[in-house]
């Protein structure tokens, strides 16, 4: 008698469908200066922040981007969420949005990039970085030409290797951690744990970024400390905040002879509006980054406080609440 073999193996239906790509030349594109990815690299975002920023770091290259694609793939947010989780991914300096004009002479179109940033970064770097003599199409490299092989060669007895397991390489300190974990040998009232070093690293990040080095953010952060320091954490964070330095503006690296340049213009990561980047400070433009302004209905005066109230309608209200399942 033939026995049924019932498997296992899910049906096509039960398969979760791969992430949605861009058109070629739109989507995602990661940006260079990044410290290698750690588990603490979005801990000072919010919940629902920190969930989405998770969730596009692990979106390949050239993933769609839109508003509707990521809320069809979180379920936990809808589209108006979604996009004020960008805004905010924005301002926090992980994200811009722009457009780059492709192609030549007749056939120039726009396309539109989410350029991300694992590491957060500030303005001045958004700025420095597309600029339009820094985004660039990739020129193709040929492939080298296969070497032809004379004759059939015979090949030696393979020698038998024993097996080994591979190590795991931990990736190396960045200099910002390396600079934060010394900070309690230099006085010991800043003694910092290695979570507290990892949380502080894309902050201390920040001012490598404008040009200082390990002696310079040491002495920043030690000088006139109080006599008793109940959060060494805390006190850092503050500093590393507080007193970064200013951004001196670097001349641009001209690009190599015969590379194709492109144009660039950000766009406000709310609204869409285009904009140079000086323009749009955390990617927004300025309509975006002021407050709305109070409404017809905010001028209304409040209704009058219970006790100016008909006593008999509130307490007939009140009946009808408590006799609701």
């Amino acid at each position: 008698m033939a026995v049924q073999n019932f498997s296992p193996v899910l049906s096509a239906s039960a398969v979760s469908p791969p992430y949605p790509m861009a058109h070629p030349g739109y989507g995602k594109r990661d940006v260079p200066d990044q410290r290698p990815p750690h588990a603490d690299d979005f801990a000072l975002l919010p919940f629902r922040e920190r969930y989405v920023a998770g969730f596009i770091e692990r979106l390949p290259e050239g993933a769609a981007m839109s508003v509707k694609c990521l809320a069809k793939q979180l379920p936990l947010y809808g589209q108006q969420a979604i996009s004020s989780a960008l805004t905010a991914l924005s301002v926090a300096g992980h994200l811009r949005r722009v457009r780059c004009a492709v192609g030549d002479g007749d056939e120039v179109r726009w396309v539109f990039r989410t350029y991300w940033s694992r590491t957060a970064h500030d303005n001045e770097w958004w700025a420095a970085h597309l600029a339009p003599a820094s985004v660039r199409e990739p020129v193709p490299v040929p492939e080298p030409a296969p070497v032809p092989v004379p004759g059939p060669v015979r090949e030696a007895a393979p020698v038998p290797v024993p097996a080994q397991e591979p190590q795991p390489e931990s990736p190396a300190p960045s200099p910002a951690y390396l600079a934060l974990a010394g900070l309690g040998r230099v006085d010991a009232r800043l003694a910092l744990s290695a979570a507290d070093c990892g949380a502080l690293e894309a902050l201390a990040e920040r001012w490598f970024a404008r040009g200082v080095d390990a002696d310079y953010l040491t002495a920043a952060l030690t000088a006139g400390l109080p006599a008793r320091v109940d959060s060494p954490a805390g006190l850092v964070r503050h500093r590393l905040t507080s007193k970064i330095p200013p951004a001196l503006p670097t001349a641009p690296t001209p690009p190599p002879a015969g590379t194709p340049v492109r144009r660039v213009m950000m766009e406000c990561t709310e609204c869409g509006t285009p904009g140079r980047p000086e323009a749009l400070p955390d990617g927004l433009c300025q309509p975006c980054r002021q407050p709305s302004p109070p409404t017809a209905a905010s001028t209304v005066p409040s209704a009058a406080p219970p006790a100016e109230r008909d006593v008999t309608q509130l307490v007939a209200g009140l009946r009808d609440l408590l006799k609701a399942p």
